[in-house]
Order: C-alpha cells, then structure tokens, then sequence
C-alpha cells in the first residue's frame, strides 16, 4: 500500500540513462530558477517604503533612488554571476569560489549561509504568498501557517517527481505572474502619463524631508536590496541545463537580470506615484492593482499570479538547496545521504530535508514573511560578497586576458554588497543576530563531519604493511526463549556452520522456571549445549551480556571468534510487530557495539 501511494505521488522509477532527459531548456530553466528572484518585486519595493514610512508619506519620493541603486547593483551581480557561471562550469556557486580562492572557511561560511538562506527562500517564499492570498481573502488571515505548511508539502511532492516535471508546471504560473505585472505596469504608467492620477497624491521629487539621514538611506538601501535574492541560484544549478550549461545558463542569468530590472523598477515608480503606504494587512502590489483597477477581476488575476509566485519562487530553493548540498557532500562537509538520487533521479533526501525545515521555520516564525526577510537577505549577501572577493583573488592571481574590467566588476560588487551586508547587522541587529550564533555552529558542524570521514576513512583502509591474525575458531552464542521452530531454525543454521562450540543460552527470573526449561531441553535431545541464567532483577540483557563478556575474554586468548546469533520471527504483515515484544531488537542493538562480538539475526518467517 505504502508503495502504491508513493507511486501515485511521486512517479514510476526512472531508469539511470534517462538523466539527460531531466536537463532543462532556458525556459523552464527561467521559470523554476528566476522565480525566486521574480518574485522578490512583490516585497522588495515594500521593503524600502517600511524604512521611508517612519518620516512620512513625503519621504517616499527617495525610493527612486534608492531604487536605481538596487538596480546598479543588480547590474554588477549579473554581470559577476556571468562570469562565475564560465569559470566554474561544474556548478557549486559561492560555495566553489569561496573554497578554490579564499580557503575552506571562507568557503564554508559561503556554503552554509546559502544551505540556510535557500531553507528561508522557502519559508519567505510561501509565507509572502500566503499573505498575497490573504490579502485578497481577509477571512483567511488566521489560517497563514496552515496553508503555508500545507503549499511546502504541495511543493516537495512536486520536486520529488523530478526537476522537469515541477519545471513544467510551474512555468506557467510565472509566465502569468510576470504578464500580470507587465500589465499593471503598463496600464499603471499609461494613467500616470494621461494625468488620470492625481499628483497631489505623492510628494514631488527634491521635496525635503525633516529626519533624513545617510544612515536611514543605507537602511532602506539595504532593505530594497532583498529583491536581489535568488540572483545567484542558476550558478548554483548549471549542472540543471542542457549542453551547453555554461551558455544556456549565462543567457538565462540575463534574461532574468532584465526581467527583474523592469519588474522592480515599475513597481516603485507606481507606489511612488500612487502614494502607497505600506501595511500588515494589504501588500503594496495588492494596493496599486486596486488603485489601477480596482476590485475586478483583473485585481484577482494579479493577486492570484502574485500569490503563485510567491509561493513557487520556493522551487528555486528546491533546485539550488539539493545541488548545493551535493558539492558539499561530496567535499565530506555532509552527510553522504545528500549525494543520493531517488527514484525521479532527483536528490530527494535534500528536498525532502529542505521542506522539514522549511515547516519547522514557518510554524516557528508564525507565517510572516517581515520576520524573515531580513535574515534571509543577510543569509545571501554574505556568500555575494565572499563570492565577489573569490573572483577578485582569481582574476589577480590568474591575470588571464582582459582581466582588469572583470577586476573591476568584481571589485565594485565586493564592496557594495559588502556594506548592504554591514548596514543589515548595524540597523537590523535584533532580527539578525542569529546569524553570529547558527553560522559558527554550522561551520563547526561541517569540521566535526569531515573528521569523522576522514578517520572513517583512515580506519577502514588497507595497507600492505598491516597483516591479521587468522582467526582460529569460532563460538556460538544463541539466546533461547522458549522451544520453537524458530529456535530450530537458529540452531540448524549454527550447525552448518562449523562451529567449534555451539551454546544456548536462557535467562529465566524464577528458579522453577529455570528448572523446568531445563527438562525441556534435556527432552529435546538437540545436542547443543544448555546454560541458564538467573536474573535477580528481572532483565535479559544484563546477566546475557556478563555471560557473553566472559566468553569473549577466554576466546580472546584461544583468538577464537564470537558470534552471537539472534532467533527472531518476522510477521506476514508489518503491523504485526507492534504485538510482539522486541527483545531480539534490544539484544541486537546492545551487542552491535561490542568490539569483538559479530551480532547475526536468523530470521523465521511466518506465513500467517
């Protein structure tokens, strides 16, 4: 049954050579991989008027500027992102950079920042679209975090079916998404240019504000630059395109750049225009369609295709998470678990991983998106900035041709994303702080990891100048319960074995217990020889394990060796357990860590 369900879900198996079917084209490429980044107009816009709000409706006309400079610096990511993806066409992004360039710390810290920013790409994701659906449906407010919850598990079932398959479906919702937007904007624009918008309802540009500081501009600078993440998930993902990766994922990367500088532009300019004022209640996307449109259906359209994004820009984070996870498996930093593909040829234990934990962040954050959105913008800048400085190490150190405009670019990225990075930790320290804490940990976590590797690794390789001792004979141990077939199995499997002594042993709590299974024994004529224990305290595994570690010091010194086989009986149906005591589980499970003790089970299987 659990099968059937899993098939009706997920999908037949995928044999190993239909991989390169699972490639993506530089459309369903944009669609799954920009959505994050695409969808971040629908709250970076906003992010910047909730910083400008705290100085009144006058100050927004600054959010133009501001503006243009997130888009300067959405032009130098690109730009830089360009060349990361032809020089390091395996894949790996930040993380690859930072490692060949700056060290394995620094690398590590780029990792780990973006295994945890793409956890929250999830978790901002699905809660910002969750507060779309709201806004439109106030009746459904209370409900945030369920319906959140229940759009991950939607969106990890649909990942574990495979990359192109969820890239198929979900490239329509983006297409829409960013249709709707062009049409707001356009239609926004072309009421702004026939005067059908009053200008009374924004302050002109150049009015002074009373409050204005460079340190309030770097903020809300620094907030309208959360747009900006995502931008760094298709240089994460080129092992996810077609040949030739490198160019298909390059002009993806571009054509995303575009989108996204057309879309966040035209957002601001109409908040600006319209006098939008952000709230908790009603996004600033879902206001301008209102005040364009009005509550129609082309207002729902926009809201519906703003919510699916929203909620859909968290497959960028299914897409890079389970990839970047890979590279730092493979570098023993993780569990080897990540390197593993499922069924659809996905590595599903990443997706499955990442929605686990998206979950537990939403439910812990309560569904808002404002709560996350800082520290998800931290946890992206600094792997930008270690990613910006790597190239700058490389391209010094390398002075291939025409390397000092790619110096430049680079130069200019590092320090730009590295102050957005300092002016989050300077003005939004209450909200960030977590990241000084969770980073070193998951730094330490990696090193702890890797040394268990490597000492794995060191203990279980063979060497020429290392010789065994043959091992000179074997004893056998067999608890015993009671008379049973499964007992009989057990012990016609130890005889075939060719053992040098053969012992049964039965641990009883009553002295007539003992006495009776005794003659039991002595009746059943199996020529194997019978000890008994006697428990004082009623347990198996104390007088059991004495008896064995006594045994195992005499066969030491004969270089005998000892097994212990454990009769155990497996029900036809699975559920059947659950009305069966588990003590073969237990003695297995106390005994697998004896140095010098191989633990065997003998399964008997029933047939009712």
């Amino acid at each position: 049954m659990v099968s059937s369900i899993k098939r009706f879900l997920i999908g037949r198996p995928l044999k190993s050579t239909e991989l390169g079917e699972q490639k993506l084209n530089k459309r369903k490429a944009l669609a799954i991989l920009s959505s994050d980044a695409l969808s971040s107009v629908a709250y970076g816009p906003e992010q910047i008027l909730i910083i400008l709000v705290t100085l009144g409706i006058a100050a927004f006309w600054y959010s133009i500027p501001i503006a243009v400079g997130v888009l300067v610096l959405l032009i130098v990511l690109i730009l830089s992102y360009r060349q990361i993806i032809y020089a390091y066409s395996q894949g790996g992004g930040a993380y690859v950079v930072s490692k060949e360039n700056l060290g394995i710390n620094p690398g590590l810290i780029a990792g780990g920042s973006l295994l945890v920013d793409y956890i929250l790409t999830v978790a901002v994701s699905v809660s910002a679209g969750t507060d779309a659906i709201t806004s439109a449906f106030p009746s459904l407010h209370d409900h945030n975090v369920l319906i959140a919850i229940i759009f991950v598990i939607f969106l990890t079932i649909l990942n574990l079916r495979g990359v192109t398959e969820s890239a198929s479906i979900l490239a329509y919702p983006v297409y829409l998404f960013v249709g709707a937007l062009f049409i707001l904007i356009s239609v926004g624009l072309y009421n702004v240019i026939t005067g059908q918008v009053s200008p009374d309802l924004h302050a002109p540009i150049g009015t002074p504000v009373a409050g204005l500081s460079l340190f309030l501009l770097m903020r809300a600078f620094a907030s309208g630059s959360s747009a900006l993440t995502g931008v760094e998930a298709i240089s994460n993902a080129i092992p996810n395109f077609k040949t030739p990766a490198p160019n298909n994922a390059a002009r993806t990367l571009v054509a995303m750049g575009i989108l996204l500088a057309l879309l966040f532009s035209g957002i601001v300019f109409l908040a600006y225009y319209y006098g939008v004022s952000p709230s908790e209640e009603v996004t600033v996307v879902s206001q301008i369609a209102e005040l364009t449109f009005g509550r129609n259906l082309i207002y729902y359209f926009i809201q519906g295709t703003t919510a699916l994004i929203l909620i859909l820009a968290a497959n960028t984070g299914y897409t890079a998470f389970p990839l970047l996870a890979v590279n730092l498996a493979k570098d023993k930093f993780i569990p080897r678990m990540f390197t593993i593909r499922g069924d659809r040829l996905g590595y599903s234990n990443g997706i499955i991983i990442l929605g686990f934990l998206s979950i537990i962040l939403i439910i812990a954050f309560e569904g808002k998106a404002e709560h996350l959105i800082p520290l998800y913008a931290v946890g992206v800048f600094i792997p930008f900035t270690l990613a910006q400085t790597g190239m700058m190490v490389k391209w010094i150190r390398e002075k291939p041709k025409g390397w000092i405009p790619k110096l430049t670019i680079n130069s200019l990225g590092a320090l730009i994303c590295f102050l957005v990075t300092v002016i989050f930790f300077i003005t939004k320290f209450t909200q960030v702080w977590s990241v000084l804490i969770f980073l070193p940990l998951i730094i330490y976590m990696f090193h702890r990891i890797r040394k268990h590797y490597d000492q794995i690794a060191d203990q279980l390789r063979v060497s020429s100048c290392e010789c065994t001792i043959p091992i000179a004979g074997n004893v056998i141990i067999i608890p015993v319960a009671g008379i049973t077939r499964v007992v009989e199995n057990s012990l016609n499997y130890a005889k075939s074995l060719s053992a040098n002594q053969i012992i049964a042993v039965n641990v009883s709590f009553e002295k007539e217990d003992e006495k009776r299974f005794q003659e039991k024994w002595e009746n059943w004529q199996t020529g194997v020889r019978l000890v008994t224990l006697k428990s004082l305290h009623r347990s198996i595994i104390q007088p059991l394990t004495k008896f064995i570690d006594t045994v195992e010091r005499k066969a030491i010194e004969s270089n005998y060796q000892v097994t212990v086989l454990i009769p155990e009986f497996i029900p036809k149906k699975g559920w059947h357990n659950i009305l069966h005591n588990q003590s073969s589980l237990l003695i297995r499970t106390f005994l697998l860590y004896r140095r010098n003790v191989v633990v065997t089970i003998v399964p008997y299987h029933l047939k009712q």
